[in-house]
C-alpha cells in the first residue's frame, strides 16, 4: 500500500516513518508538514492508498483537508487528543491512533487497513455484475449490482438496500466505493452512495429513490453535487 504522512509535528513524522519501515506491505511515498503540501502526492504517478493524517495543523487541520478531497482514499488519524475520536468517524476513516503511539498499535492499525485494501482489489478486479453477501448464520446471499438502490455508511458498518431487504455489513465507507467502481454508483455524500440508475428525482440539496415502502430521501453533499451532475445524463431547456 502506498502511503503519505501528514502531520506538523516532526517527531511524530519520524515515528510513523521508522514504524512504516519495519512494515512490509507499506511503501512511504511521501511525508508532510502541512496539508497544502501534501497535495503534490495526489498529482503524481503513483496512487495514496492510505493516509497518516494528523489533525491540529496550521493553515489547513486535518478534518478540513479531507473535506477537499472528493474521494479520499484510506486514513488513519493520529492526534495527540481524544476528543477528535468521535468526529474523525463521521469522515469514515479507517481508525483513530492517540498519540504516544506504540509499534503493537500500529501494526493493529495498518492490518485493519490492509486487510480492507486486498479486498477492495479482489472485487475490483471481478467484472461480473453480481456480489456475494456474507450473512450472520454464514450463508452466502447473491446479490444483483442492479438490485442495489443505495449504500449507508453506519458508524463502522455499511447497510446496502434493495427493494426487498438490507444487508448490514462490516466495511468502510471507502471500501465500499472502492469496490463498486462502475459508472453506475456514485457517491453523493460522506455517508452515501446511490445506484444512479435508481434515481427518480433530484431536488434542490436531495436525491428521490423510489422504493415499495415509499421514497427515500438522500441528501447531496456539497462536495459531491458537481460531479454527479456531471455523470447523469442532464437536459436543461
Amino acid at each position: 500500500m502506498n502511503c503519505i504522512i501528514i502531520d506538523d509535528d516532526k517527531l511524530s513524522r519520524k515515528l510513523i516513518e521508522s514504524f512504516i519501515e519495519k512494515t512490509e506491505f507499506l511503501n512511504l511515498i511521501g511525508s508532510y508538514e502541512s496539508a497544502m503540501e501534501s497535495l503534490k502526492a495526489f498529482e503524481g504517478p503513483e496512487s495514496v492508498d492510505l493516509i497518516f493524517l494528523d489533525v491540529e495543523m496550521p493553515e489547513m487541520t486535518g478534518l478540513e483537508f479531507l473535506n477537499t478531497l472528493e474521494n479520499p482514499p484510506q486514513v488513519i488519524i493520529i492526534t495527540g487528543k481524544e476528543k477528535y475520536a468521535v468526529e474523525a468517524f463521521d469522515y469514515d476513516v479507517t481508525d483513530f491512533l492517540l498519540k504516544p503511539i506504540s509499534l503493537t498499535r500500529f501494526l493493529k492499525s495498518v492490518n485493519k487497513a490492509n486487510k480492507l485494501h486486498s479486498e477492495a482489489m479482489q472485487m475490483s478486479g471481478n467484472t461480473n455484475e453480481e456480489i456475494f453477501i456474507r450473512k450472520k448464520n454464514s450463508t452466502l446471499v447473491r446479490l444483483s449490482y442492479d438490485d442495489i438502490l443505495w449504500i449507508e455508511a453506519l458508524e463502522n458498518y455499511v447497510v446496502i438496500s434493495t427493494h426487498d431487504e438490507k444487508f448490514t455489513i462490516h466495511f468502510t465507507m471507502k471500501a465500499v466505493n472502492d469496490r463498486f467502481l462502475e459508472s453506475r454508483f456514485k457517491r453523493v455524500h460522506r455517508s452515501y452512495i446511490v445506484n444512479i440508475n435508481k434515481i427518480k428525482m433530484i431536488e434542490d440539496n436531495v436525491i428521490i429513490i423510489e422504493t415499495k415502502q415509499g421514497n427515500k430521501v438522500i441528501p447531496i453533499g456539497k462536495s459531491f453535487r458537481d460531479s454527479l451532475l456531471n455523470d447523469i445524463n442532464l437536459i436543461t431547456k
